[in-house]
């Protein structure tokens, strides 16, 4: 008997579909194949009608695009996904492209101007942050922020002592090192590092803020990078020897990532009502800091993270709505860090400078900054009852390029529940490098 000619085109119809299904379960990232071969398309097309616009929408089909792209490459490939390759490759690929015009001109234009007037990366850290502190046990928070600031002290010490001894053994001489080795790497970035050091260089000494600001930022990028592949490799640690790393968590004593109960997580996690106040909290938190740097010079993020922490101690809102925030953050680490890496990539790492650095004095010099900095961290965070791996981690960033270096050296790590930490060690770190060297050139100079 042969089936009926209904029933027949029925079960094709359920095939057809059953394949389409199956391909929008093959992802580069987290976006369906089908989706993402609409979206090339739907570039393609911007881009060669010179349609390719700035507003969110099309920054997002772009960002995400071309950063879950080079991530999905960096995942690829054996040897550099154990050591960072997503993270490395969503960020300097983009850069390298950018600089060898392999990049169609709208594409750089409209997600330079995006990022620049969105404030996008601001974002990012307000959700990460918010919500990595709020999610966290209120003992934990009190012990690990107490701590925290012994190995990166003890780290910043030992690393610019070991740094200027290899600098200045390789011929680049005792003040060069200093000032425009050591000092840039532990500065705490572009923005909160290099322009305030080029600044106070040229008030200083006789040389231009543009002579001094070329000095110092090829040291600011190679540390970052060295700080990034150098995380990858604990992350690879990491899994070998489970018991140095907390996998997130800093404090030994802490047993529950997270403050929410394992029966109620999940649903907790998904309340979208939540999810919406946490995100509105963690705004609100950043606009606060904003106000703080108008007003005081405080430093935007900082003011966010130290209000963030103080809601938690004083238990200022209730636990529906930290674990909404704690929501926000797991979102932001799973659907933006890539996109916001490849938009860092093209509008805020230049090429040439990172490139500058490459040579071997320099590459060492900085490595032994770098790895001193990590390897004190590491050690006097398992002396402290901490997880080693996770203080040395923090300590790298130190090493950063500022909060875009955060990003990557956590995203690199699988670690981005350390960024409240990570904004510490750069931001804390970063301006009190700055502030000292500053004061003692003037002085001393």
């Amino acid at each position: 008997m042969g089936v009926p000619k209904l029933q027949t085109d029925s079960l094709q119809g359920v095939q057809k579909e059953n394949h389409f299904a199956r391909a929008m379960n093959i992802k580069i990232g987290i976006i369906p194949l089908p989706v993402y071969v609409l979206l090339l398309i739907l570039i393609t097309v911007f881009v060669m009608t010179h349609n390719v616009k700035s507003d969110i929408l099309s920054s997002i089909a772009i960002m995400s695009f071309f950063g879950f792209t080079f991530a999905q490459i960096g995942k690829s490939i054996p040897i550099v996904r154990s050591i960072g390759g997503p993270a490395i490759l969503a960020t300097f690929i983009p850069s390298a492209v950018v600089y060898y015009h392999l990049l169609p001109k709208d594409i750089i234009s409209s997600t330079t101007e995006f990022t620049e007037n969105s404030n996008f990366l601001y974002l990012f850290i307000a959700g990460i942050v918010v919500g990595s502190i709020l999610g966290m046990k209120r003992e934990v928070l009190i012990k690990a922020f107490v701590k925290i600031f012994i190995p990166l002290i003890a780290g910043s010490i030992v690393a610019a002592c070991v740094g200027l001894a290899v600098g200045t053994l390789l011929g680049l001489g005792f003040q060069h090192t200093l000032l425009y080795v050591v000092i840039p790497i532990m500065a705490g970035g572009v923005g909160e590092g290099a322009i305030p050091l080029s600044i106070g260089y040229s008030d200083i000494m006789p040389m231009s803020q543009g002579e001094a600001f070329a000095l110092v930022l090829p040291s600011i990028m190679l540390g970052s990078l060295c700080a990034i592949v150098l995380a990858g490799m604990l992350n690879v640690i990491g899994k070998k020897k489970p018991e140095w790393t907390g996998n997130g968590k800093v404090d030994r004593s802490d047993q529950q990532s997270t403050n929410l109960d394992q029966e109620d997580k999940g649903e907790q996690l998904f309340n979208l009502s939540l999810v919406a106040s946490g995100g509105i909290l963690a705004v609100s938190l950043y606009l606060v800091g904003m106000l703080a740097h108008d007003f005081f010079g405080f430093p935007a993020p900082v003011a966010m993270l130290v209000l963030a922490v103080l809601i938690k101690l004083f238990k200022l809102v209730p636990a529906s709505i930290e674990n909404g925030a704690f929501g926000v953050s797991r979102f932001f680490s799973t659907a933006v860090t890539y996109p916001l890496l490849f938009a860092i990539g093209v509008s805020m790492t230049p090429w040439d400078k990172l490139v500058a650095a490459f040579n071997l004095s320099n590459i060492i010099t900085i490595l032994s900054v770098v790895v001193t900095m990590m390897t004190v961290g590491f050690f006097t965070g398992k002396w402290l009852n901490m997880y080693p791996i996770e203080t040395a981690i923090i300590n790298a960033c130190h090493s950063g390029q500022g909060g875009t270096g955060d990003v990557a050296i956590l995203s690199a790590a699988e670690r981005l529940e350390l960024m409240p930490f990570a904004q510490v060690s750069t931001r804390i770190g970063g301006a009190i490098t700055v502030s000292l060297t500053l004061l003692l050139l003037h002085q001393f100079y």
